[in-house]
């Protein structure tokens, strides 16, 4: 497997024109630029720090309008790459390639869930003037899978293969069904339809209704109802496969975070429900009050300033909520990308009590957790903050305190020596 990753990197040529067009950065030539005579550089650089200085300027002046999905993936693919190569120089490859992947792993949880997120707040982030392209890639993105499920169905092909029932059962409805080139006319060719059609016409009769409205009413409402029951238990069903029985197998890193992202999800559907109930009467309670009295009085301002106040408090209140929801999400999602812990209390001493404390002597256990210490369990107060990436605080917030202190002694020493 080590020798692969070698092979691979001697085969894909690294250079800095190539590193600027993985992130979008620097632009491809196109025919017409050859057929001009455009100047087109030959011989591109090779990698240095100017070129991830190019890289961090384009990625920054790339979100200046606006962040976008595509900026956010740009940018954790960015973080990926440059720990793998710094965990590369400090182990090996095959043990950079495990660690990046168990980030990634963990990273790809709050991923999907921030897409969620956004999708849900899609309205409020329309609104916004750095949000607004967010809110329209969700927007799109549900256009999107709704045009896909509308072929899918138009085409009658809903099978997939990481959706075992559906399988079976459109192989079911599939296989007995017939339908006559000729006429249209729908046959059902089960051993249970061929036995009923073969009943005698006294018995036929009585049969025959309610063999219909099995068929054609009964069994789909049980399919629906086992589908829509196991949309909300297949997240559950996952995690406690892959957490519970394959604890040995999953590492410390995705467990936690899976782990504090089911918690974290009890108290979310209040701030999510919050949001609706908010926009709902801002959009269909306060918005047709304001227009019925403006005709009412004539267009009178004065006569709407109770409600515009209304309407601008929601509107901060909404927009403080999802900002600080989806900056949160986004602060562990780039935690989990670099493979490291974040404290919240209440959520972590609960996510800790499932998963366990980190192993200390594993290479795949990621960051560090300094409330997990012995020293910081027997706190009558939680303390809020530990530091980044969970290495505490202390002697962290004194550097600044040490090196003028360093100073303000060299300086004393020296005017002693005088």
């Amino acid at each position: 497997m080590l020798y692969f990753f070698k092979l691979l990197l001697l085969l894909i040529k690294i250079d800095e024109e190539t590193a600027l067009k993985w992130f979008g950065i620097a632009e491809t030539p196109s025919p017409l630029d050859y057929m001009y005579g455009y100047d087109i550089p030959q011989k591109s650089t090779n990698i240095s720090l100017i070129t991830f200085q190019l890289i961090v300027e384009g990625l920054w002046n790339k979100v200046q309008d606006g962040l976008t999905l595509a900026d956010i993936e740009n940018i954790l693919f960015f973080i990926l790459f440059i720990r793998f190569i710094i965990l590369a120089f400090r182990y090996n490859l095959k043990t950079s390639f495990f660690i990046t992947c168990i980030g990634l792993g963990a990273g790809y949880l709050w991923y999907r869930h921030l897409i969620d997120l956004i999708s849900m707040y899609r309205n409020v982030l329309l609104k916004l003037p750095y949000l607004n392209k967010l809110g329209r890639d969700a927007v799109q993105l549900r256009s999107l899978h709704r045009q896909m499920y509308l072929t899918d169905l138009k085409m009658g092909d809903l099978t997939h293969w990481y959706n075992p029932g559906q399988v079976l059962y459109n192989g079911f409805t599939k296989g007995i069904i017939h339908i006559d080139p000729e006429n249209g006319q729908r046959f059902y060719i089960d051993p249970i339809s061929m036995i009923v059609s073969n009943l005698p016409e006294p018995i036929k009769s009585n049969v025959i209704p309610v063999y219909y409205k099995i068929y054609n009413g009964v069994i789909p409402k049980i399919y629906n109802m086992c589908t829509k029951f196991w949309n909300q238990l297949s997240g559950i069903a996952a995690y406690a496969l892959i957490t519970r029985i394959g604890k040995r197998y999953c590492p410390y890193l995705i467990r936690w975070h899976w782990t504090f992202l089911l918690i974290m999800g009890m108290v979310e559907s209040f701030i999510i429900y919050f949001i609706y109930r908010a926009h709902y009467f801002q959009t269909y309670v306060l918005l047709p009050q304001k227009k019925a009295l403006a005709v009412s009085t004539g267009g009178l301002l004065t006569s709407t300033v109770d409600i515009d106040m209304q309407m601008q408090l929601l509107n901060a209140c909404i927009c403080t909520i999802v900002l600080a929801h989806l900056g949160f999400i986004i602060f562990a999602l780039f935690h989990a990308i670099w493979g490291q812990y974040f404290y919240f209390p209440f959520f972590v001493e609960n996510t800790e009590l499932h998963v366990g404390p980190r192993p200390a002597n594993s290479l795949y256990s990621g960051g560090q957790t300094a409330w997990q210490a012995p020293e910081e369990k027997n706190r009558l107060i939680p303390q809020l903050w530990y530091g980044w990436f969970g290495r505490g605080t202390k002697n962290k917030w004194n550097f600044f305190g040490s090196f003028l202190d360093k100073r303000f002694k060299k300086f004393f020493r020296r005017k002693k020596k005088r």
